[in-house]
């Protein structure tokens, strides 16, 4: 999903551009980086944090060491390496941003029919912060070009330039991912995450809006473009990838998940000994749970966080299923003879919960298990953000393919909780992953639970419905 930072201070502004671009870590696992500006040049730093984590890839680099300016942008990346530097007929920006365009192959075969040249191309593949800079460049003024790039990209980029001046924000026109503006003693910062300046002691000021624009330095905030009436912000935020002390227009993500397992609970009669989360993210839902049946919380599964980073974000099959078989160790002795919910923040691709997690509880000798995800099936691969990409990469696709010798277009039947086809989606499910029972979230109680109107939430990998 990738996490951004934006910067300005009355002083060097290094310190605590590095933590709260840190605190970011849990949004992506590709590649880390900053610039930082003096008000004359800008320089940028990137490293891989494929296998090494951010502070320790920047903590003891000489480069980093010795930048220094007022002004700066960090980025934890899912996909890209950012942030760069481009020279716009504007000025020159160092560029950063999180979101997928969905369209990036159309739009980059175009700009080079025009004879633009594209300098960051891995694996063939243009680099999405330098396409959206092509398209930025095509515009009468920084804004316009702003505005342009959001009109012919489809997906989303939320971005934040960083000039001599100062620093640029600019929220993807249908807010489906966060921007955040906090100060502390005319200190500036935007952020994708609140929790990134909580321990910096930076207080929220506001959340800018979708599409809205917003220019900082050490002498104002200026709105430079209003914000759109229509929000769209990612459900998936409050469901998984929001870290839990982090705010979304103002709902906190743990609250939302607490709740959401109290949900669960009252529309679940099963009997058992315990529930327990799979840590991290389905660990709020769990207390939830217990909370609102009485159930109480063991944890049998408990996750070795020195070493081992969230399966589902990084890009490869092969890391994910690593990260999953080695992450999550059992004590097996909460577990034999017990009957035991389980709860998840959601089932993407079923290999992990299959492969590995339920099958450690089975050999340790569980009696029965009760899988209970906090959101729907998922059924349509994410346009918006960069996510599944193919059909086959959602388990309850494969599932229904099973059942029609392919994908078929119209899964409305298997969306309905009361329908025939419903019921036997989740009895496949319930089989191929070897469980006692599955019981998915309500759609309709999650989009509740947030807080927000349903009309300000994306929920298209749920419903394959949205304004665009």
């Amino acid at each position: 999903m990738s996490g951004v930072v934006g910067i300005i201070s009355g002083k060097d502004c290094k310190e605590n551009l590095f933590y709260a671009t840190d605190y970011h870590s849990h949004l992506g696992t590709s590649f880390g980086g900053l610039a930082i500006s003096d008000g004359r040049s800008t320089a940028k730093k990137i490293h891989s944090i494929a296998r090494v984590q951010f502070k320790s890839r920047f903590a003891e680099d000489i480069d980093f060491i010795n930048m220094h300016g007022n002004a700066g942008i960090g980025v934890i990346s899912d996909r890209d390496t950012q942030p760069l530097i481009m020279r716009l007929k504007f000025g020159e920006y160092a560029i950063c941003g999180a979101g997928y365009i969905d369209n990036q192959d159309e739009l980059a075969k175009k700009l080079i029919d025009e004879g633009i040249v594209f300098s960051e191309m891995p694996n063939g593949k243009v680099n999405q912060i330098e396409l959206a800079a092509k398209l930025i460049n095509k515009g009468k003024t920084l804004v316009d070009g702003i505005e342009y790039m959001h009109r012919h990209i489809d997906g989303s980029m939320s971005l934040l330039l960083l000039g001599k001046e100062g620093v640029y924000a600019a929220r993807d026109k249908y807010g489906r991912t966060p921007l955040v503006l906090a100060e502390r003693n005319g200190d500036k910062i935007v952020v994708s995450e609140t929790c990134s300046y909580k321990n910096l002691s930076f207080e929220t000021k506001k959340y800018l809006g979708p599409g809205e624009i917003v220019f900082l330095s050490s002498k104002e905030t200026k709105q430079l473009r209003k914000p759109n009436d229509i929000l769209q912000l990612c459900t998936f935020l409050f469901v998984y990838a929001g870290f839990p002390a982090s705010e979304y227009e103002g709902k906190n993500v743990e609250e939302f998940r607490e709740i959401s397992g109290r949900i669960i609970a009252k529309h679940d009669s099963v009997e058992v000994d315990f529930v327990a989360g799979i840590a991290d993210s389905g660990t709020a839902y769990a207390h939830g749970y217990s909370h609102e049946s009485g159930v109480p919380v063991k944890i049998p599964l408990l996750k070795y966080t020195p070493g081992w980073a969230r399966s589902y974000v990084p890009p490869a099959q092969e890391t994910r299923d690593l990260i999953a078989l080695m992450k999550q160790i059992t004590a097996d002795v909460l577990i034999k003879g017990q009957r035991m919910v389980i709860t998840e923040d959601s089932i993407v691709r079923g290999t992990q919960l299959k492969n590995f997690l339920l099958v450690k509880l089975w050999n340790s000798g569980a009696r029965e298990v009760h899988v209970r995800p906090a959101c729907p099936a998922l059924m349509f691969p994410c346009k918006f953000l960069y996510s599944t990409r193919q059909l086959d990469e959602l388990f309850a696709r494969r599932i229904i393919k099973q059942f029609h010798g392919k994908h078929i277009e119209n899964v409305e039947p298997y969306l309905d909780l009361d329908s025939p086809d419903y019921r036997k989606m989740i009895n496949a499910m319930e089989k191929d992953l070897n469980v006692t029972s599955l019981r998915y979230q309500r759609l309709e109680d999650m989009m509740t639970t947030t807080g927000l109107p349903a009309e300000s939430l994306c929920t298209y990998c749920w419903t394959g419905k949205t304004v665009r």
